[in-house]
């Protein structure tokens, strides 16, 4: 999940390094807004080169105007292909996102992708993928679903939020739900309904989670994937600028294989990383 806005060592532990795919930055056009919570946005645009390209997990950083308000781009995960259009999945939070959602159909936006680089969906090999998230973290949810499941995976939803408001299940298949509060699904985080259900869910055959969401919720997956010695792969989000490894805005500190500290660039090897170099 990439939305924020500015107002050698064991396999295991590596983080996988952006795909060698061409980068387009290309003037393209908003051809659909649709509104599918209070704040939260699906916004349509159509630029075949990046949807052609990408992979699930993958981002753009879209300059919404010519105008210096905003100053920057700003990222988006990629929510879906159609074709030559893709889908991002767009939560107001700040005075550029607020624009965004705001923006009128037939709208021309500067978008640069495909960045980053995607989910690993061939090491370790699996039967079941677990995909778990929470409020935005669903962003990336739908474009790797569908990927999964035209390779033959089975691909189970499990999506978190504080309330029933908070859960943005549009479009996902086979869902469970988790809430807070308990207005939806179970009471609890996303994390504790795995937790109950792992027992079961692992009659699915050899399990892989793929998580998107807060820092604390993936920490906490973290902690419980390790515990049952399962694999992880996690997309994580940051303050970012160019989205091409320039301007530094987007270092993170993760676990080095020495098992100390060092630092990576999350718009280069990121955004997705092996759960296991989370800083607990």
């Amino acid at each position: 999940m990439l939305q924020k806005n500015n107002n050698a060592g064991n396999q295991n532990m590596q983080t996988h390094q952006c795909e060698s795919v061409a980068i387009a930055d290309i003037r393209a056009t908003v051809v659909q807004v649709r509104r599918i919570s209070s704040d939260v946005s699906i916004i349509t645009i159509e630029c075949p080169v990046i949807a052609a390209a990408a992979q699930p997990g993958n981002f753009v950083n879209v300059k919404i105007n010519s105008s210096t308000q905003p100053l920057l781009r700003r990222p988006f995960s990629i929510h879906n292909i159609r074709g030559p259009l893709i889908d991002i999945m767009v939560k107001t939070v700040g005075a550029g996102t607020t624009l965004f959602c705001q923006i009128t159909e037939g709208s021309a936006v500067s978008v640069l992708g495909p960045l980053g680089n995607s989910f690993n969906r061939t090491n370790p090999e699996f039967e079941t993928a677990l995909l778990v998230s929470g409020g935005i973290g669903t962003a990336p949810m739908l474009f790797l679903e569908k990927t999964l499941a035209a390779e033959g995976r089975k691909v189970i939803n499990l999506i978190g939020g504080r309330t029933k408001d908070d859960i943005l299940s549009q479009n996902l298949a086979n869902c469970r739900i988790a809430t807070d509060d308990g207005s939806a699904g179970f009471k609890g985080t996303v994390v504790e309904l795995l937790d109950v259900f792992l027992h079961d869910l692992k009659k699915e055959g050899t399990l892989k989670v793929f998580a998107c969401g807060p820092n604390p919720m993936l920490k906490a997956l973290t902690r419980l994937c390790h515990e049952h010695q399962l694999s992880c792969d996690v997309s994580l989000e940051s303050v970012m600028g160019c989205g091409i490894g320039i301007c530094y805005g987007c270092s993170v500190e993760v676990m080095a294989p020495d098992e100390g500290i060092r630092t990576i660039l999350l718009c280069r090897e990121g955004p997705v990383i092996n759960a296991k170099l989370l800083i607990a």
